[in-house]
C-alpha cells in the first residue's frame, strides 16, 4: 500500500488480519478520536488525513515484537492511546495506560467504555508512579531515548537477573537518540522496520541498566 494512499479501515484489516469483532472496535475508537479531536488537540490534526496508517498500523506493528511470556504492559504519557490501546483491544493482557493530561485521561476512559477494552488507566506524571511492574514498556513521542529509560527503568519487572523489553516508536533523529543513551546506559538494540513510516524505526531494547562511570558528552 504507497504511503502518499490514505490507508483505510480494510486495509488495516489485511495487513494485521485482526478479527472483524476487533476491527469493529478500532472502528469506534477511530470515530470518537475524530469526534474529541475537535474539542481537544490529542494527535497532530494533520495526520487525521491518514489515521489508519498513523495511528492504528503504527501502534499495531508493535505486536508481533511482544514477548511471549508478556503478563503485563506499560505505556508511557499514553496520549491518545497509542500504541498502549490499540495493542489492548488486539488482545495484549493488562495493559496499564500512563498519562498525567486529564482531558486525555477522559478521552481514554471514553474508548474503554465504548470499546469494552480492560485497561488501567492512571492519571499521574510517569515519575510519580509506584509500584507497577511490567514485562513490557511502549511509549511514541514522548521523550528522547535518555528520558525513556530513565521513566522505564522502575516501572519494569526483572527477568533473569536484568530488566525486561522496551518497544520505542521512533523517527529520524534515532541515530542521535541512541548516541545519547548508550553514554549513559548499557543495552541491546534492535533496529526494527516501521510498516507505517518509511522513515521510522521501532527500537527494541533489552537487558539495559545505567552505567556506574556515564561517558562525559562527547566521548
Amino acid at each position: 500500500m504507497a504511503t502518499g494512499t490514505p490507508l483505510t479501515a480494510d486495509d488495516f484489516h489485511s495487513l494485521t488480519a485482526v478479527s472483524r469483532e476487533t476491527l469493529a472496535r478500532l472502528e469506534a475508537y477511530a470515530a470518537l478520536l475524530a469526534r474529541w479531536q475537535s474539542r481537544i488537540n490529542l494527535v497532530g490534526p494533520a495526520t487525521l488525513r491518514d489515521p489508519w496508517r498513523r495511528h492504528f498500523l503504527d501502534s499495531a506493528q508493535l505486536l508481533p515484537y511482544l514477548p511471549e511470556s508478556t503478563r503485563r504492559l506499560a505505556d508511557l504519557g499514553s496520549g491518545a492511546g497509542f500504541p498502549g490501546l490499540v495493542l489492548a483491544i488486539m488482545g495484549v493482557p493488562d495493559v496499564h495506560l500512563i498519562e498525567s493530561d486529564q482531558r486525555k485521561v477522559a478521552f481514554l476512559r471514553a474508548v474503554a467504555g465504548e470499546t469494552g477494552t480492560p485497561v488501567t488507566i492512571h492519571a499521574t506524571r510517569i515519575e510519580a508512579l509506584s509500584g507497577l511492574e511490567a514485562d513490557v514498556i511502549t511509549a511514541r513521542a514522548l521523550a528522547p531515548l535518555a528520558s525513556l529509560l530513565d521513566y522505564a527503568l522502575p516501572l519494569l519487572r526483572s527477568q533473569g537477573g536484568s530488566k525486561g523489553a522496551c518497544l520505542f516508536l521512533k523517527g529520524q533523529q534515532v541515530e542521535p537518540e541512541l548516541a545519547a543513551a548508550s553514554a549513559r546506559w548499557s543495552m541491546t538494540v534492535e533496529r526494527l522496520a516501521s510498516r507505517s513510516d518509511p522513515t521510522g524505526v521501532i527500537l527494541r531494547l533489552g537487558a539495559f541498566s545505567p552505567l556506574s562511570h556515564p561517558l562525559a558528552p562527547g566521548l
